[in-house]
């Protein structure tokens, strides 16, 4: 087994050279991170979410060490963490914009933590464009409940230059697309006018944020309109995923493709025609050779597309269990922490040597 997992990553490697000889740049990413989830469990796809199904990866809540998870892996050179929450554990069930106290306190002490670790922090409301089934601003909560509940996250982090607001993890389904454009620069409009002036903020398309269908589903060009209250396009950039498994969705082991024809170098194109860049804040696959080679051929490939591509999150460590199938969760033995093989052989910054030191 040590042979073959030994010859996977050569054959990575000897991919990422090839891709890198025909590179549009050579300057190395901006980010690697990774989702520290638990504070999105308890959600579905629908939006439907349970406060009490959140699972935080706070030692005191649950036992999870996540800021030792995060610490593990700044060491390592990573330098940003998404943090999913759901909208209905920050307001205690409620569909209202006003934060629960005690709810948002629990969730701002894994934020401190990754704060305090001097890594960038991404807040991510987990609802998939939705509350409780109901598509927002379009059958759902208004689109100013929405503004309401950034402006009020936004007010409290406005001075933290390394918290980047991530409006919305997945939409999906949407019936128009440039009525969800305008949902998303009601938030932008929120997070601005609240202080936070100069944060990165994350535009989320549909089809779950896809990649592969960033251009044709529509989400380019209604995303392309969503301005900062200026006018401006500063700082806002546009959010996508892609997994690698046989039907893109994340929920099998092995990986088939890398994704650079059908995915990267469409967006890539779009993205320097327009003067945008987009940041990938969800990617992995199971701890397989197969996941090894195309995900390093992937994260290979947006190394070579650095000045439009900022780089890649991986999918997923905090709470999950070490069994789970796409999990970066590492474990802790002795006096260390032991990675799993798609994070030790490819997507660690340590090993693919791709992302900036943070500043």
């Amino acid at each position: 087994m040590a042979i073959k997992l030994l010859h996977s990553f050569v054959a990575a490697v000897l991919s990422t050279t090839t891709v890198l000889v025909n590179a549009q740049t050579s300057a190395p990413l901006q980010f690697a991170g990774v989702n520290i989830a638990g504070f999105d469990f308890g959600c579905s796809t629908d939006g439907t979410c349970s406060a009490s199904g959140a699972i935080p990866p706070i030692q005191q809540l649950s036992g999870i060490d996540g800021v030792g998870q995060m610490q593990h892996f700044f060491d390592d050179g990573y330098n940003v963490f998404r943090l999913p929450v759901g909208w209905q554990y920050l307001t205690n069930d409620q569909m209202t914009g006003v934060l629960d106290e005690t709810q948002f306190a629990n969730y701002n002490t894994l934020v401190s933590d990754c704060l305090n670790i001097g890594a960038y922090c991404i807040i991510d409301i987990h609802n998939y464009a939705r509350y409780n089934g109901q598509v927002i601003g379009q059958g759902g909560p208004s689109n100013e409940v929405f503004a309401e509940l950034w402006s009020n996250i936004a007010s409290y982090w406005k001075n933290e230059t390394k918290v980047i607001f991530g409006v919305m993890n997945e939409p999906h389904d949407i019936p128009n697309i440039s009525t969800w454009a305008e949902s998303v620069q009601s938030a932008v409009t929120a997070i601005r006018e609240a202080g936070a002036s100069t944060q990165m903020i994350l535009l989320p398309g549909t089809d779950y944020t896809s990649a592969k269908n960033f251009v044709s589903s529509g989400s380019a060009d209604a995303l392309g309109e969503v301005k900062n209250p200026d006018g401006t396009f500063t700082n806002l950039i546009m959010d996508v995923h892609r997994y690698l498994d046989s039907d893109g969705s994340g929920t099998n082991a092995e990986c088939v493709t890398n994704g650079i024809d059908d995915s990267w170098t469409p967006l890539a194109t779009w993205l320097r025609a327009n003067g945008r860049k987009a940041l990938n804040t969800e990617i992995g696959g199971g701890n397989v050779e197969s996941c090894v080679s195309y995900v390093s051929q992937a994260i290979s490939y947006q190394a070579s597309q650095s000045d439009v591509i900022l780089g890649y999150i991986g999918w997923a460590a905090g709470s999950f269990a070490t069994s789970y199938v796409l999990s970066q969760v590492p474990s802790y033995s002795g006096n260390g922490w032991n990675d799993t093989l798609l994070v030790s052989m490819t997507m660690s910054p340590k090993t693919n040597k791709f992302v900036v030191t943070v500043a």
